[in-house]
Formats: structure tokens, sequence, C-alpha cells
């Protein structure tokens, strides 16, 4: 009877589908004649059939009955090594002493506690974490697409954002940006990860992201800045930083300042009326607020009528950074070409 067949009569009857172990029963004629038919052995471990107890780090108490188990194939017929034996004979030379895994592999863990008693070594702790679902409980390989972390990095995201993001999704800390490893490393206990699934939601991601960057200071991303052509300096990037949600979004501000841009003017009088008390010479931190005094008193506008064409003509947007540190960079050339509508 084919193995296929004994799975469906175990499944039809209410019983584990466990292989029979047929092959030990085999006569060295029956070995004779599957080597001829061009077969080839591949070779089990053979379970005890015990129950095998453990203290699970994230789920308590666990008990795993190995005569529900087939026993797992160790070497494949071409005499490759299959993870299973390889991983605890890797634990034990390297002296793993915890091993923090999916939900998904509790079964495993009672043939692996086994192997590791058969050759002799101690069995490490065991801790499995409920598995990662998205933000309304779907499957996430069967919604987001890839979520590998080379595809997170080309996309901007920050090593340290995404590992803030998953030591805290699951537990009872908030989920909160942490600039350190060592810093998740202390907060870190078992005791605080719950047995629900954690929900990993890429707009959580974005905002843990933004808080990173805004943390950031200009020393350690001023290569990255270069290789994105928005190294514009220090005074840059403290001014745009709390304005990005991703690091290549800084290109945006780049280019605003550099130019050209198309300058938003809803009002051509108004702004003909700030270009002519726009000041002269150099800008420093000081000038925005001056200038909207100028434009306040010319034009008696007030609040957001005030504000925001100004804001519209020099930027082409509507919100932004604080125009006190934009202003300086943007120059009186640019400020003066984009209050009079013209593209700079």
């Amino acid at each position: 009877m084919s193995s296929i067949a004994k799975r469906k009569i175990a499944q039809a009857t209410g019983r584990p589908p466990v292989y029979d172990r047929a092959a030990l029963k085999l006569t060295d004629a029956d070995r004779a004649r599957l080597e001829a038919e061009g077969r080839k052995a591949h070779w089990r471990f053979k379970l005890s059939g015990d129950r095998k107890e453990w203290n699970d780090l994230v789920r308590g108490p666990q008990s795993i009955d190995t005569a529900s188990l087939s026993d797992p194939v160790l070497i494949r017929e071409d005499g490759a090594f299959l993870y299973t034996l390889p991983s605890v004979v890797d634990d034990i030379d390297f002296k793993i002493t915890h091993i923090v895994r999916g939900e998904d592999h509790v079964t495993n863990s009672g043939v692996q506690i086994e192997i590791f008693e058969a050759l002799g070594g101690a069995a490490p702790a065991f801790g499995h974490f409920p598995l990662l679902v998205g933000a309304d409980g779907a499957a996430l390989s069967k919604r987001i697409g890839s979520l590998g972390v080379g595809e997170l990095a080309a996309e901007g995201y920050e090593p340290m954002a995404l590992l803030s993001h998953l030591a805290k999704i699951g537990t009872s800390d908030p989920v909160e940006a942490r600039l350190t490893l060592a810093q998740l490393a202390e907060e870190f206990s078992f005791d605080k990860i719950g047995r629900a699934p954690a929900r990993f939601d890429p707009e959580e991601l974005k905002r843990v992201n933004a808080a990173v960057l805004h943390q950031l200071d200009y020393a350690v991303v001023k290569e990255r800045l270069a290789a994105l052509g928005a190294d514009k300096g220090p005074d840059f990037w403290n001014a745009v930083r709390a304005n990005l949600v991703l690091l290549p979004d800084v290109k945006e501000w780049a280019a605003i300042i550099d130019g050209p841009i198309e300058p938003v003017v809803p009002d051509a009088a108004f702004a003909a009326a700030a270009a002519e008390v726009l000041p002269t010479g150099a800008y420093d931190a000081q000038t925005w607020q001056a200038f909207v005094n100028a434009v306040k008193e010319k034009t008696g506008a007030k609040g957001k009528a005030l504000f925001m064409p100004l804001r519209q003509a020099l930027t082409g947007r509507e919100h932004g950074p604080e125009m006190a540190a934009l202003f300086p960079l943007i120059g009186e050339a640019r400020a003066r070409k984009r209050l009079n509508g013209e593209a700079a």
C-alpha cells in the first residue's frame, strides 16, 4: 500500500498520519528488489514514543507525545542531510543555550529534544513566539508581498526602525523607536510577550522609521545623503529631518531648496507686496520672522492668510519644515523669483 493511501486511511479513522516504520520489516530479498528497481534508502531517526516536556519561555509548560509523530528523515536518498540533525549538532557544538522561534515549530521541539538526548547533549531552553500576521489579521505572505530585509532597506527603512518594531510588536511594551540594540536588549523580557498573533502593520513601521530619522544626527547620515544627491549640510538636515518618513524623502526637500520649482501663487497682488519687502543680503534664523512682520504690516494679513500663501509661493507646498529654517536655505534670489511667480 502506498504512503499516500496509508495517510488517507489514518486521517479517515481519526488517527495521526504517522509513518508506520514499514521499512523495518523489509527482508534482504525486499531490499535487493528495491535496489534493482533503482530505489535508494533514506535514513530516519527512530523516536522513542515517549512524552517530552519542557517549560516554554513564551507558552509555559509544553508536552509533546512523540508517538503521535512520524520518525523524521535525517538523510535523503542522495545522501544530503536535512536541517533536523545538523541543527542539533551545531547547537551542541556551539553550546547554544536558547532556541527562540515561531510557534509553528513547537512540535519540532519534541523531536529535537530526543535527538539532543541521543547525542548526549543537553537540550537548550525553548521559546516559541506567536506568528506574525498583517494589520487586519490576515497572513503576511498573501497580502504584502516581499518583506525581506534587502527590500525594506532598498525602500529606505532604517535598520533600527525594523528592529524596534519587531522587538515591540506582540509585547506589552508600546511600539516605539529605539536607536541601539543595547536599549532593546535591556527592555526585552519573555514575560512581556503575548500569546495572540503579533500584528505587523506597515504604517506603524513607517511611524517608527520616521521617529528614528528625526533623532539621527547629520554626521550619521552624511554619506547616505551624499549618495542620494541631497547632502546640503547640517542646517539643511536639521531643517527637514522632522518631516521625513523614509530617508529618500529628503530628495524632495533638496529639490525645493535648489529649484527650480513652480511656485503656487493664489494671490499675485499679495505675493508682489511680499516681494517688495523681501530682505536683501544674507539670511539667517531671524530673517524669516522679520520678513513675516514686514509682510503683515504692508498687507494687513495675519494667521493662515499670512503664512500659507508665503509657504506656497516659496516652496510650492502647503506643509513642510519650519520656514524659519528653510528660508535661509532658499535665499534671496530664489525667494524673489518665486514670489513673482517665476520658476526658480
